[in-house]
Order: C-alpha cells, then sequence, then structure tokens
C-alpha cells in the first residue's frame, strides 16, 4: 500500500463518520419511523442497514463506471447533484404526505367521551382508541413506508465518495479504488446503524402516552425536515 492510499483510506474512515453524524438524514428517518410504527430493534437495523447499502451502491457503480470509461468528474458531480436534488425532494414529498396522513390518524384517534347508565345513575367514560387497533393496522412488515425510505435512499448520492475518494485513489490503482470505497462504505453504515440504535433505546424509555397518537405525524415531520435541510442547506 502506498502512501497516498493509505492516507486515502484514513480519509476516508474520517469523511464518512463526520458525513453521516452531520447528515441527520442519514438516520433521523429511521428514528422516527421506528418510534411511530412501532418497529422492533431488529427490523429498524435491518432497514437502516437495507437503505445504507442502497445508499452507497448507486454512487459507488457511478464512480467505478466513471472511471472505467475516463469520463470527467464535473459530469459524474452534475449526475450526483441531480440525483441528490431528486432524493431531497421525494423526502419532502413523502414527508408531507405521512405527516398530513399521520395529522388525520391523530384527529381520528383522539380522546373522546361516552356516557353510561348503570342502575339508574348517569356516568362518562372518556377513552380514545390509539393503542387498541391502531398499530394492527399501520405497522408490520406489511408496510409500505420503508420501501418507500429504501428506493429514496437508493437515489441518494454520497457526495464526498467520487470527487474526494474515488478519483484520487483511481490516480494510484484500482485496488486503492476498492480499498477507500469499501472503508468509506463500512464507516458509513456502521455509524448510521450505531446512531439509530442508540436513539432506539434511548426512545424506548419514553412513554408519552398522551401524545403517542401523533408519532405518525412528528414521523412525517422529521422526514419533511430532512428533505429540507437536504434541498435548502446541503447538509
Amino acid at each position: 500500500m502506498t502512501p497516498e492510499i493509505a492516507l486515502l483510506t484514513l480519509s476516508a474512515a474520517v469523511i464518512a463518520l463526520i458525513h453521516t453524524v452531520l447528515g441527520p438524514d442519514h438516520y433521523l428517518p429511521f428514528i422516527a419511523m421506528a418510534k411511530a410504527r412501532d418497529w422492533s430493534l431488529q427490523t429498524t437495523i435491518r432497514v437502516t442497514l437495507a437503505c445504507g447499502i442502497g445508499h452507497l451502491i448507486g454512487s459507488v457503480i457511478l464512480g467505478l463506471v466513471g472511471i472505467s470509461l475516463g469520463t470527467q468528474l464535473s459530469s459524474l458531480e452534475w449526475l450526483e447533484g441531480v440525483r441528490g436534488g431528486l432524493a431531497a425532494w421525494l423526502l419532502i414529498g413523502f414527508g408531507l404526505m405521512y405527516m398530513a396522513w399521520g395529522l388525520r390518524l391523530a384527529y381520528r384517534n383522539r380522546p373522546h367521551s361516552h356516557w353510561h347508565t348503570h342502575a339508574g345513575s348517569v356516568h362518562r367514560h372518556e377513552h380514545s382508541h390509539h393503542g387498541h387497533h391502531v398499530h394492527v393496522h399501520e405497522s408490520g412488515k406489511s408496510s409500505f413506508a420503508p420501501w418507500v425510505i429504501f428506493i429514496i435512499f437508493i437515489l441518494g448520492p454520497c457526495e464526498p465518495l467520487i470527487p474526494l475518494l474515488m478519483y484520487p485513489a483511481a490516480q494510484e490503482s484500482l485496488l486503492g479504488v476498492l480499498l477507500v470505497t469499501i472503508v468509506f462504505g463500512l464507516i458509513t453504515v456502521a455509524t448510521m446503524t450505531a446512531v439509530v440504535a442508540i436513539a432506539y433505546l434511548g426512545l424506548n424509555t419514553l412513554r408519552l402516552n398522551r401524545f403517542e397518537r401523533f408519532n405518525h405525524a412528528v414521523a412525517g415531520c422529521a422526514i419533511l425536515v430532512c428533505g429540507l435541510g437536504v434541498a435548502v442547506l446541503g447538509i
């Protein structure tokens, strides 16, 4: 291994860690969806891993094809920018729709009262349907939501991978390209999974029963904010 490749490999690890931690779109959607849809930790990690790998595949394939064909870096950066914009607006659209659906669901399951008469006495009983049958219909393996997030993550590029790592490594050797790509991918997916798992365990200690009917709306809002952050702020 040349000193240049060793330095690029170390840079790949550091860039992947910082890029993932500073990009809430890498973990916030999974945390919010897991809480809203009552996913187990295993399901949450499985969805995060799948989306993280999908997030990397597109950029890796594009970078390898570009390097093999001798494509100009500016052309690949333009294409990655288009992909990034598309993914951001898809996140915004999905977040808006999911938030609207969550607010509608919260309204339908708001606490309400029933009057009952027993042995000549009248009393009021207040309850909500949240927790009785909501999750039967809204969660589970048949949900389309993880697939939507997965598709969006496949479309979303890993912005630093091609210009900062793959192209410089290609000036040295193909082995160098593969090495920095693998390190970048492993650190990115591992960081995503670690952040999501830690947040999941932390949120599981919170019990906000009165507000749990808003979980889906909050999840939609979180996804919307992530999309806006990518589209407007470029994070």
